[in-house]
């Protein structure tokens, strides 16, 4: 392949990669995931060591004019004088210590707040939430950092955080919100709606009795299977569409 052919398919791969970062925000807004405050983002597609995120912006409104390019230490490539988020170590950290994670998202979807404070579990109740995992771990900043204003706005909370995260595809913030991770930015969105429905399914179930979450190996089955091409593939034109862009 030649020179020109190599930039060529260098600048689409990045393109691409843009492109579903800025639908991957209309769409968690769009499924009341991501509120004014939360956001998204997508490890560089050829370099490791970069990721992409949009500037301090409410994700229904992203464009592809916002999105910005950061080292794992949070630092800016290039000169753009816009705000960045605060809470972009979250995203950083999460990278730098989680190789195989491609797609980190952040949000405060209400269903999930009230367990951020007590010790109900989000273990799966639903087959299509079982690709948030077994576990459902909780990181409180009150541990290592007291008082705060509760955002994560450095790369020692960052890795704090992404410690509590472990192997783990997601981990709750107390009083705050919840972090997703997966190998894909379609794969994230799916962990993250699935995150948002199983709380809110578990809301709904407690009053009617002892719940019965699915077990290891439902979890592990059904997990691997949704998170698989054409699973992902289907929902993404779902999303897609509900978000006002069908046909992409």
């Amino acid at each position: 392949m030649s020179t020109d052919q190599e930039t060529k398919t260098e600048t689409k791969l990045i393109e691409a990669s843009i492109s579903e970062l800025v639908l991957a925000n209309r769409i968690l807004a769009r499924e009341d995931v991501i509120d004014s405050f939360g956001h998204v983002s997508v490890r560089h597609p050829l370099r490791n060591d970069r990721y992409f995120l949009s500037r301090s912006r409410s994700p229904v409104n992203v464009t592809r004019e916002d999105i910005m390019e950061f080292t794992l230490d949070g630092d800016l490539i290039g000169e753009d004088h816009r705000r960045p988020y605060n809470e972009r170590h979250i995203h950083g950290a999460i990278y730098k210590d989680r190789p195989d994670v491609n797609s980190v998202a952040h949000h405060h979807a209400r269903s999930i707040i009230p367990f951020t404070m007590n010790d109900v579990s989000l273990r799966p109740i639903f087959h299509m939430s079982s690709v948030i995992g077994k576990e459902v771990p909780t990181w409180d900043s009150q541990d290592e950092f007291g008082d705060t204003n509760m955002l994560v706005d450095s790369m020692e909370m960052g890795h704090s955080l992404s410690r509590t995260l472990g192997q783990n595809r997601v981990a709750l913030l107390r009083g705050h919100g919840c972090i997703c991770v997966a190998a894909s930015i379609k794969a994230v969105c799916m962990v993250a709606t699935g995150l948002k429905d199983n709380a809110a399914l578990v809301q709904q179930s407690l009053p009617l009795g002892e719940l019965k979450p699915l077990t290891d190996g439902e979890i592990d089955k059904t997990s691997a299977m949704l998170l698989g091409d054409m699973p992902l593939a289907r929902a993404w034109d779902y999303w897609v569409s509900r978000a006002g862009y069908p046909g992409l």
